[in-house]
């Protein structure tokens, strides 16, 4: 069954004293440069250094104790691996993690200093899901799933329940990523409970697009093999995640690859915080669809800030896919 409104507000409580409360930051240059007001709701602050905290301890902190016992495990390029990590050590718990061998080494060391058992698998969705089962079998631990779980999504949600609180006034836009869609759905359901008036809006890389696919043509589309710079979203749609989004996100914009880096790099240079690739893809959306979002008060979550600063994108942007415009 989709979250309700209380269980939204449950969630709150129950992470409220584990999570960080974000700022939401403005930019006046941002402002001049898309045309919109824009108000970013930094997760990038968050602990773990992204918003997958929230969902992960709302997972953890709902187990019982019997569940509880036995761990947790997960499969993750990162950040949700980082989350469960801390979240499961907070409980005492352990926590099994499944990570592609291609993830970026500053996600594995997170990882490792949480104190999680990390197996490492080829990088792909059906390697993953394997070796994450062969885990389950073997440990008896309990799935914290990245994203297709009721309690994983009302965790996210939180996020935007502290946006509106935050904000003068509800905004026209809520616009965040999607990888699994755990967020987005998180967020669409907020915005419907809270403040009808809002359209909850996904953004997406134009060569890892399966949901943007997938909520056009009202069926889940397998995703394409994975060319973007956007790490943690090569994920694809579940169908708890997808049930949300086909009933209350409003549109699913895509981007190019070259998009993704500027807004990177102007977040960088112009707010002088740290983001990653896969959390700029929404401020590329505004930068490359600016029609959609001109003269609008637009909130945008920053997802999470952990960039690799040995392979930031803008030193190898003549290397970007030629078909990533």
């Amino acid at each position: 069954m989709i979250p309700d409104l209380d269980t939204l507000l449950q969630a709150r409580e129950r992470i409220r004293r584990q999570v960080h409360t974000t700022p939401v930051l403005t930019c006046r240059a941002l402002n001049h440069i898309s045309g919109a007001e824009l108000y970013f709701k930094c997760e990038n602050f968050q602990k773990v250094g992204a918003f997958k905290f929230r969902g992960a301890s709302n997972a953890i902190l709902s187990l019982d104790e019997n569940q509880a016992r036995a761990g947790v495990a997960t499969h993750s390029s990162g950040n949700h691996a980082a989350a469960v990590a801390l979240a499961a050590r907070l409980r005492g718990i352990p926590a099994h993690i499944v990570m592609p061998e291609t993830a970026p080494e500053i996600k594995k060391r997170a990882v490792q200093g949480y104190g999680a058992q990390i197996t490492f698998c080829e990088p792909t969705i059906a390697a993953r899901e394997q070796t994450l089962e062969r885990i389950l079998t073997e440990t008896g631990a309990t799935l914290v799933h990245p994203y297709n779980d009721h309690a994983v999504i009302a965790g996210q949600a939180t996020a935007a329940l502290e946006l509106l609180e935050q904000l003068p006034q509800a905004p026209d836009f809520v616009l965040s990523p999607i990888g699994g869609g755990g967020l987005i759905s998180g967020t669409a359901l907020v915005v419907h409970y809270l403040a009808p008036n809002t359209k909850a809006v996904g953004s997406e890389p134009r060569l890892a697009d399966d949901a943007a696919r997938s909520f056009r043509s009202g069926e889940i589309q397998p995703p394409m093999p994975p060319k973007t710079i956007a790490d943690g979203l090569l994920t694809c749609l579940g169908d708890k995640t997808f049930a949300i989004i086909r009933e209350y996100v409003h549109d699913i914009l895509t981007v190019s690859e070259k998009a993704i880096v500027t807004a990177m790099r102007m977040t960088w240079e112009r707010m002088k915080i740290i983001i990653e690739p896969s959390s700029a893809v929404p401020l590329a959306a505004v930068l490359e669809h600016p029609d959609f979002f001109r003269g609008s008060r637009t909130a945008i979550i920053l997802t999470g800030g952990n960039a690799d600063l040995d392979n930031l994108p803008w030193l190898a942007a003549d290397r970007l896919p030629d078909n990533s415009t």
